[in-house]
């Protein structure tokens, strides 16, 4: 049975997450919002997902554009999470896994450093 939780509750373990970043790396943090949405619209089990230009590609002609997107799906983690803690966890490896984009990280090197 998929575990349940409150928006406002799956929001605030969104924010811890975001908090487990090393200092460092959130200051480096630019131009990206992160989100929380229900489902992506066309692959509803999804995760999380990334979208923008990653640090690591930006050029001196970078600028003027929107901020990148970190988006966490919400039902579609609680429906792989069991209990309260299962959604702890699955929603801070998810967040890092999504920020680990915005580093220029790709997913290979995420599933090697177990962040998959």
């Amino acid at each position: 049975m998929p575990a349940e939780m409150t928006r406002q509750r799956f929001e605030e373990l969104v924010g811890e997450a975001l908090d487990l970043i090393p200092p460092e790396f959130a200051a480096a943090m630019n131009n990206v919002v992160v989100l929380v949405e229900d489902r992506h619209p066309e692959e509803p089990g999804l995760l999380g997902l990334y979208q923008g230009i990653a640090l690591t590609r930006r050029t001196s002609d970078y600028g003027g554009v929107l901020p990148d997107r970190v988006t966490i799906y919400r039902e579609a983690i609680l429906d792989i999470c069991h209990t309260e803690d299962d959604v702890v966890e699955e929603v801070a490896i998810t967040v890092i896994h999504e920020i680990a984009h915005h580093f220029g990280i790709d997913d290979a090197k995420l599933h090697e450093l177990g962040w998959g």
